[in-house]
Protein backbone atom coordinates (compact mmCIF):
# COMPACT_ATOMS: atom_id res chain seq x y z
CA UNK A 1 0.00 0.00 0.00
CA UNK A 2 1.31 3.42 -0.98
CA UNK A 3 2.01 5.89 1.77
CA UNK A 4 0.47 9.35 1.71
CA UNK A 5 3.87 10.78 0.79
CA UNK A 6 4.19 8.38 -2.18
CA UNK A 7 0.72 9.27 -3.52
CA UNK A 8 1.47 12.95 -3.22
CA UNK A 9 4.75 12.50 -5.06
CA UNK A 10 3.04 10.51 -7.90
CA UNK A 11 0.35 13.18 -8.29
CA UNK A 12 2.98 15.91 -8.40
CA UNK A 13 4.96 13.93 -10.98
CA UNK A 14 1.88 13.50 -13.21
CA UNK A 15 1.10 17.20 -13.01
CA UNK A 16 4.67 18.04 -13.97
CA UNK A 17 4.49 15.61 -16.91
CA UNK A 18 1.26 17.18 -18.18
CA UNK A 19 2.69 20.66 -17.83
CA UNK A 20 5.84 19.62 -19.72
CA UNK A 21 3.75 18.06 -22.53
CA UNK A 22 1.60 21.17 -22.83
CA UNK A 23 4.65 23.44 -22.94
CA UNK A 24 6.29 21.20 -25.55
CA UNK A 25 3.17 21.26 -27.75
CA UNK A 26 2.83 25.03 -27.40
CA UNK A 27 6.48 25.54 -28.21
CA UNK A 28 6.16 23.31 -31.29
CA UNK A 29 3.13 25.22 -32.57
CA UNK A 30 4.73 28.62 -31.93
CA UNK A 31 7.97 27.48 -33.53
CA UNK A 32 6.16 26.20 -36.64
CA UNK A 33 4.18 29.44 -36.96
CA UNK A 34 7.38 31.47 -36.58
CA UNK A 35 9.23 29.42 -39.21
CA UNK A 36 6.34 29.67 -41.67
CA UNK A 37 6.12 33.43 -41.05
CA UNK A 38 9.86 33.98 -41.56
CA UNK A 39 9.93 31.79 -44.67
CA UNK A 40 6.84 33.46 -46.11
CA UNK A 41 8.33 36.95 -45.59
CA UNK A 42 11.53 35.80 -47.30
CA UNK A 43 9.51 34.39 -50.26
CA UNK A 44 7.47 37.60 -50.61
CA UNK A 45 10.67 39.61 -51.10
CA UNK A 46 11.58 37.52 -54.14
CA UNK A 47 8.12 36.45 -55.31
CA UNK A 48 5.51 39.18 -54.68
CA UNK A 49 2.70 36.84 -55.78
CA UNK A 50 3.50 34.22 -53.11
CA UNK A 51 0.65 33.47 -50.71
CA UNK A 52 -0.03 31.43 -47.59
CA UNK A 53 -2.14 29.10 -49.74
CA UNK A 54 1.09 27.81 -51.27
CA UNK A 55 1.78 25.94 -48.03
CA UNK A 56 -1.59 24.21 -48.29
CA UNK A 57 -0.92 23.33 -51.93
CA UNK A 58 2.49 21.97 -51.03
CA UNK A 59 1.11 19.70 -48.32
CA UNK A 60 -1.63 18.55 -50.71
CA UNK A 61 0.92 17.54 -53.35
CA UNK A 62 2.79 15.47 -50.78
CA UNK A 63 -0.40 13.80 -49.57
CA UNK A 64 -1.43 12.91 -53.11
CA UNK A 65 1.73 10.82 -53.40
CA UNK A 66 0.50 8.78 -50.44
CA UNK A 67 -3.06 8.20 -51.59
CA UNK A 68 -2.25 4.90 -53.28
CA UNK A 69 -1.16 3.37 -49.99
CA UNK A 70 -3.50 0.72 -48.59
CA UNK A 71 -2.89 1.82 -44.99
CA UNK A 72 -6.20 3.07 -43.54
CA UNK A 73 -4.38 5.45 -41.17
CA UNK A 74 -2.94 7.42 -44.09
CA UNK A 75 -6.29 7.40 -45.88
CA UNK A 76 -7.97 8.86 -42.80
CA UNK A 77 -5.17 11.41 -42.40
CA UNK A 78 -5.60 12.48 -46.03
CA UNK A 79 -9.37 12.82 -45.53
CA UNK A 80 -8.80 14.95 -42.42
CA UNK A 81 -6.35 17.14 -44.28
CA UNK A 82 -8.79 17.80 -47.15
CA UNK A 83 -11.42 18.83 -44.62
CA UNK A 84 -8.96 21.25 -43.01
CA UNK A 85 -7.84 22.61 -46.39
CA UNK A 86 -11.45 23.33 -47.35
CA UNK A 87 -11.97 25.23 -44.09
CA UNK A 88 -8.68 27.16 -44.68
CA UNK A 89 -9.78 28.15 -48.18
CA UNK A 90 -13.17 29.27 -46.92
CA UNK A 91 -11.75 31.29 -44.02
CA UNK A 92 -9.35 33.24 -46.22
CA UNK A 93 -11.67 33.53 -49.26
CA UNK A 94 -9.25 31.54 -51.41
CA UNK A 95 -10.47 30.33 -54.82
CA UNK A 96 -11.52 26.74 -55.31
CA UNK A 97 -9.23 24.72 -57.56
CA UNK A 98 -9.83 25.56 -61.20
CA UNK A 99 -11.09 22.55 -63.14
CA UNK A 100 -11.64 22.27 -66.88
CA UNK A 101 -14.18 20.09 -68.61
CA UNK A 102 -14.52 19.29 -72.27
CA UNK A 103 -18.13 20.40 -72.73
CA UNK A 104 -17.14 23.80 -74.17
CA UNK A 105 -17.08 25.42 -70.76
CA UNK A 106 -14.37 26.52 -68.35
CA UNK A 107 -15.02 28.07 -64.97
CA UNK A 108 -12.22 30.54 -64.26
CA UNK A 109 -13.15 31.10 -60.63
CA UNK A 110 -15.85 28.97 -59.00
CA UNK A 111 -15.66 31.13 -55.88
CA UNK A 112 -17.35 33.95 -57.79
CA UNK A 113 -20.44 31.73 -58.20
CA UNK A 114 -20.37 29.42 -55.19
CA UNK A 115 -19.67 29.86 -51.50
CA UNK A 116 -19.10 26.66 -49.53
CA UNK A 117 -19.04 26.40 -45.76
CA UNK A 118 -18.28 23.01 -44.23
CA UNK A 119 -18.17 21.35 -40.82
CA UNK A 120 -16.34 18.08 -40.21
CA UNK A 121 -19.21 15.61 -39.81
CA UNK A 122 -20.31 12.78 -42.13
CA UNK A 123 -23.47 13.39 -44.12
CA UNK A 124 -26.48 11.14 -44.73
CA UNK A 125 -28.54 13.26 -47.14
CA UNK A 126 -28.14 16.05 -49.68
CA UNK A 127 -30.92 18.53 -50.52
CA UNK A 128 -31.55 21.50 -52.74
CA UNK A 129 -32.44 24.76 -50.99
CA UNK A 130 -34.67 27.43 -52.53
CA UNK A 131 -33.77 30.06 -49.93
CA UNK A 132 -30.90 30.18 -47.44
CA UNK A 133 -30.83 32.88 -44.75
CA UNK A 134 -28.14 35.54 -44.82
CA UNK A 135 -27.75 35.34 -41.05
CA UNK A 136 -27.16 31.59 -40.94
CA UNK A 137 -24.37 30.34 -38.71
CA UNK A 138 -22.89 28.61 -41.76
CA UNK A 139 -23.44 31.55 -44.11
CA UNK A 140 -20.68 33.85 -45.36
CA UNK A 141 -22.69 37.05 -45.65
CA UNK A 142 -20.33 39.22 -47.67
CA UNK A 143 -20.23 36.76 -50.56
CA UNK A 144 -23.86 35.69 -50.83
CA UNK A 145 -25.98 36.15 -53.95
CA UNK A 146 -29.38 37.78 -53.70
CA UNK A 147 -31.21 34.62 -54.80
CA UNK A 148 -29.84 32.42 -51.97
CA UNK A 149 -30.27 29.20 -53.97
CA UNK A 150 -28.10 26.39 -52.75
CA UNK A 151 -27.37 22.80 -51.79
CA UNK A 152 -26.84 21.43 -48.27
CA UNK A 153 -25.36 18.29 -46.77
CA UNK A 154 -27.24 16.88 -43.76
CA UNK A 155 -25.97 14.54 -41.06
CA UNK A 156 -27.70 11.64 -39.28
CA UNK A 157 -29.19 13.98 -36.67
CA UNK A 158 -30.68 16.20 -39.39
CA UNK A 159 -28.19 19.02 -38.81
CA UNK A 160 -26.60 20.97 -41.66
CA UNK A 161 -22.98 19.91 -42.24
CA UNK A 162 -22.16 22.00 -45.33
CA UNK A 163 -23.96 24.40 -47.60
CA UNK A 164 -22.98 25.63 -51.03
CA UNK A 165 -24.61 28.55 -52.83
CA UNK A 166 -25.72 28.03 -56.44
CA UNK A 167 -26.24 30.59 -59.23
CA UNK A 168 -29.73 29.25 -60.03
CA UNK A 169 -32.44 27.12 -58.47
CA UNK A 170 -31.67 23.40 -58.48
CA UNK A 171 -33.84 20.30 -58.73
CA UNK A 172 -32.57 16.73 -58.48
CA UNK A 173 -29.57 15.63 -56.42
CA UNK A 174 -27.76 12.46 -57.56
CA UNK A 175 -25.13 10.69 -55.46
CA UNK A 176 -22.45 8.58 -57.10
CA UNK A 177 -22.73 4.88 -56.17
CA UNK A 178 -20.20 3.80 -53.57
CA UNK A 179 -19.11 0.34 -54.79
CA UNK A 180 -16.68 1.38 -57.51
CA UNK A 181 -15.40 4.37 -55.56
CA UNK A 182 -14.32 2.08 -52.73
CA UNK A 183 -12.43 -0.27 -54.99
CA UNK A 184 -10.83 2.26 -57.31
CA UNK A 185 -10.44 5.57 -55.52
CA UNK A 186 -10.07 4.65 -51.85
CA UNK A 187 -7.92 7.25 -50.14
CA UNK A 188 -7.67 9.54 -53.19
CA UNK A 189 -11.09 11.10 -53.63
CA UNK A 190 -14.62 11.33 -52.31
CA UNK A 191 -17.83 10.43 -54.06
CA UNK A 192 -19.42 12.98 -56.36
CA UNK A 193 -22.87 14.47 -56.02
CA UNK A 194 -24.48 15.83 -59.18
CA UNK A 195 -26.81 18.80 -58.79
CA UNK A 196 -29.22 19.37 -61.66
CA UNK A 197 -30.64 22.79 -62.47
CA UNK A 198 -34.41 23.22 -62.32
CA UNK A 199 -35.95 22.33 -65.66
CA UNK A 200 -35.44 23.62 -68.20
CA UNK A 201 -31.80 24.39 -67.36
CA UNK A 202 -28.60 24.52 -69.35
CA UNK A 203 -26.31 23.47 -66.50
CA UNK A 204 -25.53 20.88 -63.92
CA UNK A 205 -22.82 20.88 -61.27
CA UNK A 206 -20.61 18.24 -59.70
CA UNK A 207 -19.83 18.63 -55.99
CA UNK A 208 -17.78 16.70 -53.45
CA UNK A 209 -20.18 14.82 -51.16
CA UNK A 210 -18.01 15.28 -48.07
CA UNK A 211 -17.23 19.00 -48.34
CA UNK A 212 -19.81 20.38 -50.79
CA UNK A 213 -17.03 21.97 -52.84
CA UNK A 214 -17.92 22.53 -56.52
CA UNK A 215 -15.65 20.50 -58.80
CA UNK A 216 -17.22 20.96 -62.25
CA UNK A 217 -19.92 23.02 -63.93
CA UNK A 218 -21.24 21.34 -67.08
CA UNK A 219 -23.05 23.18 -69.84
CA UNK A 220 -25.67 21.60 -72.09
CA UNK A 221 -24.66 21.00 -75.70
CA UNK A 222 -25.97 23.20 -78.49
CA UNK A 223 -29.75 22.90 -78.99
CA UNK A 224 -30.14 20.99 -75.73
CA UNK A 225 -31.37 21.76 -72.24
CA UNK A 226 -31.64 19.56 -69.18
CA UNK A 227 -34.91 18.34 -67.69
CA UNK A 228 -33.85 18.30 -64.04
CA UNK A 229 -32.91 14.66 -63.34
CA UNK A 230 -30.03 12.24 -63.80
CA UNK A 231 -28.77 8.86 -62.58
CA UNK A 232 -25.49 6.97 -62.47
CA UNK A 233 -24.65 3.54 -63.78
CA UNK A 234 -24.31 1.15 -60.85
CA UNK A 235 -20.51 1.24 -61.11
CA UNK A 236 -20.48 5.05 -60.92
CA UNK A 237 -18.62 5.46 -64.22
CA UNK A 238 -21.36 6.99 -66.38
CA UNK A 239 -24.01 9.63 -65.71
CA UNK A 240 -27.31 9.56 -67.64
CA UNK A 241 -29.21 12.85 -67.96
CA UNK A 242 -32.68 13.64 -69.28
CA UNK A 243 -32.47 16.30 -71.98
CA UNK A 244 -34.57 18.05 -74.59
CA UNK A 245 -33.85 18.74 -78.24
CA UNK A 246 -34.87 22.40 -78.41
CA UNK A 247 -35.53 22.18 -82.15
CA UNK A 248 -37.52 18.94 -82.55
CA UNK A 249 -38.67 18.91 -78.85
CA UNK A 250 -37.86 15.19 -78.72
CA UNK A 251 -36.63 13.74 -75.46
CA UNK A 252 -32.98 12.71 -75.27
CA UNK A 253 -30.77 10.84 -72.82
CA UNK A 254 -27.28 12.32 -72.59
CA UNK A 255 -24.41 10.13 -71.41
CA UNK A 256 -21.49 11.69 -69.51
CA UNK A 257 -18.20 10.09 -68.50
CA UNK A 258 -17.64 10.61 -64.76
CA UNK A 259 -14.03 9.43 -65.16
CA UNK A 260 -13.28 12.09 -67.79
CA UNK A 261 -14.48 15.32 -66.14
CA UNK A 262 -18.09 14.52 -67.11
CA UNK A 263 -17.47 14.86 -70.83
CA UNK A 264 -20.56 14.08 -72.91
CA UNK A 265 -19.77 10.97 -74.91
CA UNK A 266 -23.13 9.96 -76.45
CA UNK A 267 -26.89 10.42 -76.48
CA UNK A 268 -29.97 8.56 -77.64
CA UNK A 269 -33.74 9.04 -77.81
CA UNK A 270 -35.87 8.71 -74.69
CA UNK A 271 -38.68 7.42 -76.93
CA UNK A 272 -40.98 10.14 -75.70
CA UNK A 273 -41.45 13.84 -75.00
CA UNK A 274 -40.40 15.64 -71.85
CA UNK A 275 -38.36 12.94 -70.07
CA UNK A 276 -38.14 13.84 -66.39
CA UNK A 277 -36.80 11.40 -63.80
CA UNK A 278 -34.79 8.34 -64.76
CA UNK A 279 -33.38 5.55 -62.60
CA UNK A 280 -31.17 2.52 -63.06
CA UNK A 281 -32.70 -0.95 -62.87
CA UNK A 282 -31.10 -3.38 -60.37
CA UNK A 283 -29.92 -5.50 -63.31
CA UNK A 284 -27.41 -2.71 -64.06
CA UNK A 285 -28.20 -2.85 -67.78
CA UNK A 286 -31.58 -1.12 -68.03
CA UNK A 287 -32.56 2.53 -67.78
CA UNK A 288 -36.09 3.30 -66.58
CA UNK A 289 -37.39 6.66 -67.81
CA UNK A 290 -40.46 8.72 -66.94
CA UNK A 291 -41.50 10.45 -70.14
CA UNK A 292 -43.78 13.19 -68.83
CA UNK A 293 -45.23 13.74 -72.30
CA UNK A 294 -45.20 17.56 -72.03
CA UNK A 295 -43.46 19.85 -74.52
CA UNK A 296 -41.95 22.76 -72.61
CA UNK A 297 -40.96 26.15 -74.01
CA UNK A 298 -37.52 26.83 -72.59
CA UNK A 299 -37.66 30.55 -71.82
CA UNK A 300 -41.10 30.65 -70.17
CA UNK A 301 -41.56 27.03 -69.00
CA UNK A 302 -44.92 27.15 -70.79
CA UNK A 303 -46.48 23.73 -71.38
CA UNK A 304 -47.34 23.55 -75.06
CA UNK A 305 -49.30 20.33 -75.63
CA UNK A 306 -51.50 19.49 -72.64
CA UNK A 307 -54.35 18.29 -74.87
CA UNK A 308 -52.15 15.96 -76.91
CA UNK A 309 -49.78 14.67 -74.24
CA UNK A 310 -48.31 11.18 -74.60
CA UNK A 311 -46.71 10.19 -71.30
CA UNK A 312 -45.08 6.80 -70.85
CA UNK A 313 -42.78 4.67 -68.74
CA UNK A 314 -39.90 3.39 -70.84
CA UNK A 315 -37.23 0.71 -70.34
CA UNK A 316 -34.10 1.19 -72.47
CA UNK A 317 -30.87 -0.71 -72.92
CA UNK A 318 -28.41 1.69 -71.29
CA UNK A 319 -25.59 0.80 -73.69
CA UNK A 320 -27.28 1.49 -77.03
CA UNK A 321 -30.66 3.05 -76.20
CA UNK A 322 -32.66 0.15 -77.65
CA UNK A 323 -36.31 0.24 -76.57
CA UNK A 324 -37.16 -2.76 -74.38
CA UNK A 325 -40.64 -1.88 -73.08
CA UNK A 326 -43.01 1.11 -73.14
CA UNK A 327 -46.19 1.42 -71.06
CA UNK A 328 -48.82 4.17 -71.32
CA UNK A 329 -51.06 5.26 -68.40
CA UNK A 330 -54.83 4.99 -68.62
CA UNK A 331 -55.31 8.74 -69.20
CA UNK A 332 -53.13 10.69 -71.62
CA UNK A 333 -52.83 13.60 -69.16
CA UNK A 334 -51.32 11.45 -66.41
CA UNK A 335 -47.80 12.84 -66.66
CA UNK A 336 -45.33 10.16 -65.53
CA UNK A 337 -42.88 12.26 -63.51
CA UNK A 338 -41.07 10.77 -60.52
CA UNK A 339 -39.68 7.31 -59.90
CA UNK A 340 -38.14 5.13 -57.21
CA UNK A 341 -36.75 1.62 -57.60
CA UNK A 342 -37.46 -1.27 -55.24
CA UNK A 343 -34.60 -3.74 -54.86
CA UNK A 344 -36.80 -6.43 -56.46
CA UNK A 345 -37.07 -4.43 -59.70
CA UNK A 346 -40.52 -2.94 -59.10
CA UNK A 347 -40.74 0.67 -60.24
CA UNK A 348 -42.66 3.09 -58.01
CA UNK A 349 -44.23 5.94 -59.98
CA UNK A 350 -45.51 9.36 -59.00
CA UNK A 351 -48.03 11.01 -61.35
CA UNK A 352 -48.78 14.69 -61.94
CA UNK A 353 -52.20 14.92 -63.55
CA UNK A 354 -52.64 17.74 -66.05
CA UNK A 355 -56.39 17.33 -66.64
CA UNK A 356 -59.47 18.90 -65.12
CA UNK A 357 -59.53 19.19 -61.33
CA UNK A 358 -62.71 17.15 -60.92
CA UNK A 359 -61.23 14.06 -62.63
CA UNK A 360 -60.07 11.46 -60.10
CA UNK A 361 -57.17 9.31 -61.35
CA UNK A 362 -54.64 7.18 -59.40
CA UNK A 363 -51.46 9.13 -58.69
CA UNK A 364 -49.20 6.41 -57.26
CA UNK A 365 -48.52 3.41 -59.49
CA UNK A 366 -46.26 0.36 -59.63
CA UNK A 367 -44.81 -1.53 -62.57
CA UNK A 368 -42.52 -4.49 -63.10
CA UNK A 369 -40.94 -5.54 -66.37
CA UNK A 370 -43.24 -7.84 -68.29
CA UNK A 371 -46.45 -6.42 -66.83
CA UNK A 372 -48.80 -5.14 -69.51
CA UNK A 373 -50.19 -2.30 -67.39
CA UNK A 374 -49.61 -0.24 -64.27
CA UNK A 375 -50.84 -1.35 -60.86
CA UNK A 376 -52.25 1.53 -58.78
CA UNK A 377 -51.85 1.61 -55.04
CA UNK A 378 -55.01 1.72 -52.96
CA UNK A 379 -56.38 5.04 -51.73
CA UNK A 380 -59.18 4.87 -49.10
CA UNK A 381 -62.49 5.49 -50.86
CA UNK A 382 -60.56 6.29 -54.02
CA UNK A 383 -59.95 9.84 -52.81
CA UNK A 384 -56.86 10.66 -54.84
CA UNK A 385 -57.87 14.34 -54.67
CA UNK A 386 -56.12 14.33 -51.28
CA UNK A 387 -52.87 14.72 -53.25
CA UNK A 388 -54.24 17.57 -55.41
CA UNK A 389 -53.19 15.76 -58.60
CA UNK A 390 -49.49 16.28 -57.86
CA UNK A 391 -46.82 13.87 -56.55
CA UNK A 392 -43.47 15.57 -55.96
CA UNK A 393 -41.17 12.80 -54.67
CA UNK A 394 -41.22 9.03 -54.35
CA UNK A 395 -38.98 7.11 -51.92
CA UNK A 396 -38.93 3.37 -51.23
CA UNK A 397 -37.59 1.41 -48.27
CA UNK A 398 -37.00 -1.98 -49.86
CA UNK A 399 -35.93 -3.68 -46.62
CA UNK A 400 -39.23 -2.86 -44.89
CA UNK A 401 -41.40 -2.76 -48.03
CA UNK A 402 -42.56 0.81 -47.39
CA UNK A 403 -43.21 3.66 -49.81
CA UNK A 404 -43.37 7.39 -49.12
CA UNK A 405 -44.82 9.99 -51.50
CA UNK A 406 -45.10 13.74 -51.02
CA UNK A 407 -47.27 16.53 -52.38
CA UNK A 408 -46.49 20.19 -51.68
CA UNK A 409 -49.80 21.27 -53.18
CA UNK A 410 -51.75 18.81 -51.03
CA UNK A 411 -49.47 19.59 -48.07
CA UNK A 412 -48.95 16.02 -46.94
CA UNK A 413 -46.65 13.01 -46.99
CA UNK A 414 -48.18 9.54 -47.27
CA UNK A 415 -46.68 6.17 -46.40
CA UNK A 416 -47.83 2.92 -48.02
CA UNK A 417 -47.39 -0.71 -47.04
CA UNK A 418 -46.18 -2.37 -50.25
CA UNK A 419 -47.10 -5.82 -48.99
CA UNK A 420 -50.78 -4.91 -49.31
CA UNK A 421 -50.50 -1.72 -51.44
CA UNK A 422 -52.58 0.05 -48.79
CA UNK A 423 -52.14 3.43 -47.17
CA UNK A 424 -50.78 3.32 -43.61
CA UNK A 425 -51.43 7.01 -43.03
CA UNK A 426 -50.81 10.48 -44.39
CA UNK A 427 -49.21 13.27 -42.39
CA UNK A 428 -49.95 16.96 -42.82
CA UNK A 429 -46.70 18.74 -43.79
CA UNK A 430 -47.27 22.06 -45.61
CA UNK A 431 -45.16 22.53 -48.75
CA UNK A 432 -43.36 19.19 -48.33
CA UNK A 433 -41.53 17.81 -51.35
CA UNK A 434 -38.25 15.95 -50.69
CA UNK A 435 -38.36 12.38 -49.38
CA UNK A 436 -35.67 9.78 -48.63
CA UNK A 437 -35.18 6.68 -46.49
CA UNK A 438 -34.44 7.56 -42.89
CA UNK A 439 -30.81 7.17 -41.85
CA UNK A 440 -30.36 4.56 -39.11
CA UNK A 441 -27.23 5.92 -37.44
CA UNK A 442 -28.78 8.87 -35.60
CA UNK A 443 -27.42 9.34 -32.12
CA UNK A 444 -30.91 10.32 -31.01
CA UNK A 445 -32.63 7.25 -32.40
CA UNK A 446 -35.37 6.00 -30.11
CA UNK A 447 -34.92 2.84 -28.11
CA UNK A 448 -38.62 2.03 -28.40
CA UNK A 449 -38.77 -1.42 -29.98
CA UNK A 450 -42.33 -0.77 -31.17
CA UNK A 451 -41.03 1.71 -33.76
CA UNK A 452 -39.09 0.98 -36.93
CA UNK A 453 -37.37 3.46 -39.21
CA UNK A 454 -39.22 5.07 -42.07
CA UNK A 455 -38.50 8.26 -44.01
CA UNK A 456 -37.20 11.79 -43.78
CA UNK A 457 -39.25 14.51 -45.50
CA UNK A 458 -38.15 18.07 -46.23
CA UNK A 459 -40.41 21.06 -46.81
CA UNK A 460 -40.42 24.69 -47.84
CA UNK A 461 -41.03 25.77 -44.25
CA UNK A 462 -37.52 24.65 -43.25
CA UNK A 463 -38.46 21.40 -41.53
CA UNK A 464 -36.69 18.06 -41.80
CA UNK A 465 -39.26 15.60 -40.47
CA UNK A 466 -38.57 12.00 -39.51
CA UNK A 467 -41.54 9.71 -40.05
CA UNK A 468 -41.04 6.50 -38.06
CA UNK A 469 -43.52 3.74 -38.85
CA UNK A 470 -44.93 1.64 -36.01
CA UNK A 471 -43.61 -1.90 -36.36
CA UNK A 472 -47.14 -3.37 -36.29
CA UNK A 473 -48.70 -0.79 -38.61
CA UNK A 474 -47.98 -2.82 -41.72
CA UNK A 475 -48.91 -6.24 -40.36
CA UNK A 476 -52.01 -5.31 -38.34
CA UNK A 477 -53.22 -2.00 -39.70
CA UNK A 478 -56.65 -2.14 -38.11
CA UNK A 479 -55.21 -3.09 -34.70
CA UNK A 480 -53.04 0.02 -34.42
CA UNK A 481 -54.61 3.33 -33.53
CA UNK A 482 -54.27 5.72 -36.48
CA UNK A 483 -52.63 8.39 -34.32
CA UNK A 484 -49.85 5.93 -33.37
CA UNK A 485 -49.06 4.43 -36.78
CA UNK A 486 -46.46 7.08 -37.64
CA UNK A 487 -44.25 8.86 -35.10
CA UNK A 488 -43.46 12.41 -36.25
CA UNK A 489 -40.29 14.28 -35.24
CA UNK A 490 -39.49 17.59 -36.95
CA UNK A 491 -36.35 19.74 -36.79
CA UNK A 492 -36.61 23.32 -37.99
CA UNK A 493 -33.92 25.11 -40.01
CA UNK A 494 -33.86 28.71 -41.18
CA UNK A 495 -34.00 27.84 -44.86
CA UNK A 496 -36.51 26.67 -47.45
CA UNK A 497 -35.82 23.14 -48.68
CA UNK A 498 -36.48 22.49 -52.35
CA UNK A 499 -37.96 19.68 -54.45
CA UNK A 500 -35.70 16.71 -53.78
CA UNK A 501 -33.76 15.07 -50.99
CA UNK A 502 -31.37 12.18 -51.63
CA UNK A 503 -29.78 9.70 -49.23
CA UNK A 504 -26.16 8.61 -49.45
Amino acid sequence: MYSIETKTADKQSNNELLATSALTMLSTIMGTVALVGIHHRYRKQRHPDASLQDYVVGIRSQLQSLTSTPKPQLARFSHAYHQAAAAWQQAYHLPIDDRQNTNHHRVADFSALHTTTVLTRPICWVSGVASMPKNSVLANDDRRDDNDFGVVGIDADRQIVWQTTMPERVHDIVVQPVADIQSTFIGSRNRDVVVMGRRPSEKFWVLDTTTGQVKFAINAANNRHFYGHACYSLDGKLLYVTENDTISLDGKIGIYDAYDNYKKIAEYDSNGIGPHELIMHPDGETLVIANGGIKTEQASREELNLDSMRPSLVYLNRHNGALLEQIMPEHNQMSVRHLAMHDDGTVMIGIQFQGEKHINVPLVLMHKRGDTDFKPLIMPNGQWQRFHQYIASVAVDSARNLLCVTTPIGGCAAIYDLNTCTLIDDVSLPDCAGAAVLCHQSANKTDNHDVQSGFIVSDGQGQLTALDVHRWATAELDAVDKSKRIVIDSKLHMMSFDNHLQAL
